[in-house]
This record gives C-alpha cells, sequence and structure tokens, in this order.
C-alpha cells in the first residue's frame, strides 16, 4: 500500500470512521456494514467502500466489517497508539480555547507546549501546559521534538511566525489565521478559518429562501 496515493478527502474521512469503531467496539458490536457506517458518519456507502479499498480487503461482501478488526487497522494507520506532541503558538482567546479543550482527551495527540510574547503568562502553566516566552520556540522545537504545531498568532505576524516555526523544524501546521501560509515543499499546512466556514454556511441556508 502505498499511502502516497492514498485522497486527501479519503484521509480527512478516517478519523470519522475510527472513532465510530470506537462507539460500536464499546458498545460490544461484532460487525458493521457500509450502509451503518454511512448512516452513522453521514458519508455514502459508496465513498465508504472506495475508502477502504484503497487499503485492500478489509471486508466481506454481504459480511461488512468485523469491528474490532477494522478499528485496530486504523488505528495503526492513524498511528492512535503513539503519542504525539504538538506545539500551540499563540496563546490569545482561540489558543486558550484550544488549551482548555486539549487533544489528548478525545486521541493521541496532546498540546505539549505553548508560546507567546505576553509576559503576564510566559513562565506559566496553563492547563497543565507549559507557556514559553516566543523567543524560546525554536530551542524548544528541537528539544522537544515537535514536528507540528498550531499556529494562533495575529494576522500581520502569521508568515514571519510560520517561517521561524519551519527552521526549527515543524512539518505540519494547523493555521487558524486567515492568512494562506506560503511554505516550502515538504510542509503540510491546514487551514482552519472558522469566520469562512460560517459565511458559507450562512449562505447556503440564505440560498433556500
Amino acid at each position: 500500500m502505498d499511502e502516497s496515493n492514498i485522497p486527501g478527502a479519503t484521509a480527512k474521512r478516517l478519523p470519522l470512521y475510527y472513532r465510530y469503531l470506537i462507539f460500536l467496539d464499546d458498545a460490544g458490536k461484532k460487525r458493521v456494514s457500509s450502509a451503518e457506517l454511512a448512516e452513522a458518519v453521514q458519508v455514502d456507502s459508496v465513498s465508504i467502500r472506495r475508502d477502504f479499498s484503497y487499503f485492500g480487503a478489509l471486508g466481506k461482501p454481504g459480511y461488512g466489517y468485523e469491528v474490532k478488526g477494522l478499528l485496530s487497522f486504523l488505528k495503526k494507520i492513524l498511528n492512535q497508539d503513539i503519542l504525539t506532541n504538538v506545539a500551540l503558538v499563540g496563546v490569545g482567546h482561540m489558543g486558550h480555547a484550544l488549551l482548555n479543550y486539549n487533544f489528548k482527551r478525545t486521541n493521541n495527540i496532546r498540546i505539549s507546549a505553548a508560546f507567546d510574547i505576553n509576559k503576564k503568562i510566559t513562565g506559566r502553566i496553563l492547563c497543565g501546559v507549559p507557556v514559553y516566552d516566543i523567543n524560546e520556540m525554536h530551542q524548544q522545537l528541537q528539544d522537544q521534538q515537535i514536528n507540528i504545531a498550531i499556529l494562533c498568532v495575529p494576522q500581520d505576524v502569521a508568515q514571519k511566525t510560520a517561517d521561524e516555526m519551519i527552521t526549527a523544524g515543524i512539518k505540519g501546521i494547523m493555521n487558524f489565521t486567515p492568512i494562506r501560509l506560503i511554505v516550502p515543499h515538504g510542509v503540510r499546512v491546514q487551514n482552519v478559518d472558522l469566520a469562512t466556514e460560517l459565511q458559507t454556511l450562512n449562505y447556503f441556508l440564505n440560498s433556500r429562501k
């Protein structure tokens, strides 16, 4: 299996399947059909079967998928058996919300270090996460071997901060700023623009009227 050939849309849906399979496994369910999965995660059954087909024969026609087997497979694919530490850069309102949530409550990802310029919070531990001065970012990212970061800084310093993160070894950025970052080949950016998503939702609701 060449994971580089897996479509991006399929990769985004895998965590949805994984979370629902955990629910099924906890409920003691032994097997599940693509139709059942489709109804639960709101993805059509054809897409589900196609998604799984990229990884070989995971199910059987007329039988469906073994919950434990599929769950184990997705756990390995999604690296759920390995704890991944990420950095949070920018501890403003959004950053505080992310610290309060922290991803370790739902999966294998946790924020292990945060960075900011605000002297009132640097040098402290917030929600169990140490907050460092931004000037310590390069050293801490390298010392802690962190290669994924969440960017929540003001837009006027977003590109500059991203450049510094990449220099320190960051390979993946979840970008909560409205700026579309310019990054070198080999660095992946996932943009999260809540305002745009809300505007899009509003457009579709109004277009129905």
